[in-house]
């Protein structure tokens, strides 16, 4: 008797039932149970210049709640490329965000410059990141800050948001500056890292 072709569940349409589900799937890919605040949110985005962030990099958006609040941001005739490894989350981003401003990415962070070629820009005037280097292989945590220092345009920034200081090191090695906050209103309580060539 034939075997029919396993079928891909469907994506949940609600971002923190997706969000949840995916975190006890995959949790070292996500670190966190639900997403950002918008404390955190702001926090973030506060460090950005809209009026000269021309090309912007997300790695790991997720649900897209900072992903939204970019768009919202941006300049009309800017881009933002998403760099996501988990298959349900690019599905959920294509089917919930028909920005054209926005291009998601099915692949890892440790190809950023890669990507930004592949969509014709030399380089990233920003790349937000939330990924848990925490939980990454050390290899695979030194290959994407050192990527993201050379994806970034010279007067560009690193803004990474992390639970624990464990990427620190990294960063320093990699950067000239690195600036801390603290962002408490979040689950969990979240550190800020704005890092400059």
């Amino acid at each position: 008797m034939p075997t029919q072709a396993t079928k891909k569940s469907p994506v949940p349409t609600n971002p923190v039932a997706l969000f949840a589900r995916n975190f006890l799937k995959y949790p070292s890919m996500l670190g966190s149970i639900v997403p950002s605040s918008p404390f955190l949110v702001n926090d973030i985005l506060g460090h950005v210049d809209w009026q000269h962030a021309r090309v912007v990099v997300e790695f790991g958006p997720g649900v897209g709640t900072i992903t939204r609040e970019v768009l919202k941001r941006m300049r009309p005739d800017a881009a933002l490329i998403v760099i996501e490894l988990n298959e349900d989350f690019v599905d959920y981003l294509r089917l919930t965000i028909p920005d054209p401003r926005l291009r998601i990415v099915h692949g890892s962070a440790a190809h950023v410059r890669r990507i930004l070629a592949e969509h014709g820009f030399q380089a990233a005037d920003y790349i937000i990141s939330g990924l848990p280097y925490s939980l990454l292989p050390e290899t695979l945590r030194q290959e994407i800050v050192a990527e993201s220092r050379q994806a970034l345009h010279p007067t560009g920034s690193l803004l990474v948001f992390q639970f624990t200081r464990k990427v620190l090191p990294y960063l320093k090695s990699s950067f000239r500056s690195v600036r801390l906050n603290f962002q408490l209103f979040n689950i969990l309580p979240a550190m800020i890292f704005h890092c400059t060539p």
